[in-house]
């Protein structure tokens, strides 16, 4: 990523290698993967691609720099020739070119490289793009693997083509072997029709192996699209219930059993069905007449089942979400219904809903037996009429015994693909409206837009500039905030006061990017926070939340979240610093120590210790601490006042409190009322004054959210 930062920075494109590989599944320092690296290039408006070519090739290639990879997990950038042999720049040294004959090149060279470009940049002058076939995020991912389903296709044509072989037996042996007892011809024809079925079975497993190929391929680059989408959400744009969000991205299974199933195989039959009727003409006359009138009727009467079945799909997936939904809540807040000895209410909830969604499902499930079972009854009826007007043809001698029996199997294959069809109706209404939900979720706008280019800042000095800033949060009439206006210089302590609702916590979050104001601005040393890269942005900023959640896993890896190459001298300066080596002295695993889910297994104070020491692990410029000590007894809290003294040394700190026995940490305060400051300056003066009862408005409430 180092590398790719390099280049990227050589065409007007300035990034960090931190930003390159945030929210993309890079372990440590290992090297990204060539899937990732070309996802890494497209997010700053550069196309990567890989090649195997030998050393002097690339030395030759006219489209350098490039990035070559070397043996050892490590690469550098070939800018072109040098001096005695080629200019090659190293990750470590960017700004120090190297000179490497290629006989020395060559012996660290993997073979491999990225040829990185920018692509084109056109203005509005140019008029709209056009869109190449499956841009789509979906469909795109279809239309990568397009190959193979054009394989899948050559290979269905076979096997149909095939399946002509059996009813051309059987007509031969009736209306040629059986009269004239040719068994030499008999023993031909089945040595034909056995290498038939031969190339039949070969083809049939080539195409599962085809299908499930490229299912398997799409349904790592969907998922993996959904989810990166779904990290990347703005916040402002997340769904208000985490279990129905939840359930959303589970319907992406029922999506992917569509397309990666039989389903392909059943669609790629359909059209054969016109081919055996062809065949039926050919050699039984107007009997293909009946299942050309039988076809229709029951394509007919599938169509007709569609509405009221999509109706009913629509509604069982949206009864299923909000049972989703009802679990998670439930186990979330198990100890509160336990508490308040709710279980009977929510046990109403659940079968009042789980009765909802079974009557809904048997409606639909009657809607779908009903279309499977009325084209077999109609395969059936064909089969029979078949069979009755061709006793009549061959009784008028208009057509032989062989003949007919050709015929009624053939028909056979001619409405089979229709039985399919009809058991697919369900399947294909879910995936629709599966489609359709996630599609509303992959319109969610994103955090790091494709289109946009932000400003790299790796090391920023602590400068917090609120202008003019108002504020609601979504679907919310009123303002979080209203008309802020502060600055927090560089190393200042500043604590934040005022009601529950204020807008305390609010700021933090802004600060942070994670919601945008509505006007105004938020700069961060001098530039707005909407503008710097959020990968360069939060690296810079150490956050201790109110209630912070810690994940299932050991202390280490809570500490170490998202960042797991830091080496232990770092990781136990941060844990020292914010005193969860004090309770881990004593334990046998120490670091390793399992918290369990959502840090069940620590006291309050604890897991507080474990989200400052998250928040110190890069020694960030600014802390953000928001109610630090609030769910700790008040001998912790005197030993973690303590740490935080030393460790807000030099540091911008922005302190959301409500309590007086941290005051101490901060020199300056601001006072907040229902999304308004009402008074800002030194911390002795203000608190004076509210002893006073100069702000006695500010016991009221405010915004909710916070």
């Amino acid at each position: 990523m180092e590398c790719l930062a390099i280049v990227a920075a050589s065409y007007g494109r300035r990034t960090t290698a931190a930003a390159l590989s945030a929210g993309l599944p890079v372990h440590g320092q290992q090297m990204a993967s060539p899937a990732v690296f070309v996802r890494a290039a497209d997010r700053i408006g550069m196309t990567a691609r890989m090649v195997r070519r030998s050393l002097k090739e690339i030395i030759e290639s006219p489209n350098l720099p490039c990035i070559l990879v070397l043996k050892n997990n490590h690469a550098c950038i070939l800018r072109g020739r040098g001096k005695s042999g080629v200019e090659v720049l190293f990750p470590e040294t960017p700004d120090a070119p190297v000179d490497l004959t290629p006989a020395a090149l060559q012996e660290r060279f993997a073979d491999y490289a990225f040829f990185v470009r920018p692509r084109a940049n056109l203005d509005g002058r140019a008029g709209p793009a056009e869109i190449e076939p499956g841009r789509d995020w979906f469909w795109s991912a279809l239309w990568r693997y397009r190959k193979i389903y054009y394989e899948v296709a050559v290979a269905a044509v076979m096997v149909n083509l095939l399946a002509i072989a059996s009813p051309l037996f059987t007509m031969n042996v009736y209306d040629r072997v059986v009269p004239n007892a040719a068994f030499s011809t008999l023993w031909f024809l089945a040595v034909g029709v056995f290498v038939a079925y031969l190339f039949d079975f070969t083809l049939k497993n080539l195409r599962a192996h085809f299908v499930d190929t490229a299912g398997r391929k799409a349904d790592n680059l969907i998922s993996a699209r959904i989810f990166e989408h779904m990290l990347a959400m703005k916040m402002a744009a997340r769904p208000p219930s985490v279990g129905v969000h939840a359930s959303n991205l589970k319907e992406f299974e029922t999506l992917r059993d569509f397309f990666t199933s039989a389903t392909i195989v059943a669609v790629i039959d359909f059209p054969f069905l016109l081919l055996f009727i062809a065949l039926i003409a050919v050699i039984a006359g107007p009997l293909a007449f009946i299942p050309l009138v039988m076809v229709p009727i029951v394509m007919g009467v599938g169509m007709l089942l569609q509405k009221p079945l999509n109706r009913t799909i629509k509604e069982s997936m949206r009864e299923g979400s909000y049972k989703a939904g009802l679990i998670f809540e439930t186990l979330s807040g198990l100890e509160t219904i336990k508490v308040q000895a709710a279980e009977g209410h929510m046990q109403r909830k659940w079968e009042e809903m789980t009765e909802q969604s079974a009557r809904t499902n048997v409606k639909a499930r009657a809607i779908s037996s009903f279309g499977i079972n009325f084209a077999v009854f109609m395969s059936n009826i064909t089969s029979t009429a078949m069979i009755v007007f061709g006793t009549y043809q061959i009784s008028e001698h208009q057509m032989t015994m062989g003949a007919l029996v050709a015929s009624v199997v053939l028909s056979g294959r001619a409405m089979a693909p229709l039985a399919s069809i009809a058991g697919l109706l369900t399947k294909f209404a879910q995936s629709r409206e599966s489609l359709e939900r996630l599609n509303e979720l992959m319109k969610a706008p994103v955090e790091r837009p494709a289109n946009q280019t932000f400003i790299s800042m790796p090391v920023m000095k602590g400068r917090i500039d609120f202008k003019d800033v108002v504020f609601r949060y979504p679907k919310q009439k009123t303002p979080a905030l209203n008309n802020i206006n502060f600055v927090i210089e560089p190393g200042d302590h500043v604590g934040v006061i005022g009601a529950v609702g204020s807008g305390k916590t609010t700021i933090e979050r802004l600060i942070l990017n994670l919601y945008q104001p509505d006007s105004g601005s938020i700069q961060v040393d001098g530039v707005d926070v909407r503008q710097i890269d959020p990968a360069d942005l939060r690296r810079n900023i150490g956050v201790v939340q109110q209630f912070p959640y810690l994940f299932f896993g050991s202390v280490r890896e809570n500490i170490t979240l998202g960042h797991e190459s830091v080496p232990d001298t770092t990781v136990l300066r941060a844990a020292d610093m914010a005193g969860v080596m004090s309770f881990l002295r004593d334990s046998e695993a120490g670091l390793e120590t399992q918290i369990g889910e959502r840090g069940e297994n620590l006291s309050g104070g604890q897991r507080q210790a474990i989200a400052i020491a998250r928040a110190l692990l890069y020694d960030p410029p600014i802390l953000l601490l928001d109610e630090p000590t609030a769910s700790i007894d008040p001998g912790s809290e005197r030993r973690l006042y303590g740490h935080l003294k030393e460790m807000i040394k030099g540091k911008t700190i922005l302190l959301v409190t409500h309590k007086s026995a941290v005051l101490g940490l901060v020199d300056k305060l601001i006072l907040m009322d229902r999304g308004r400051i009402i008074a800002a300056g030194p911390r002795d003066e203000i608190i004076q004054k509210l002893q006073a009862g100069a702000y006695r408005s500010a016991g009221s409430g405010g915004a909710p959210n916070e």
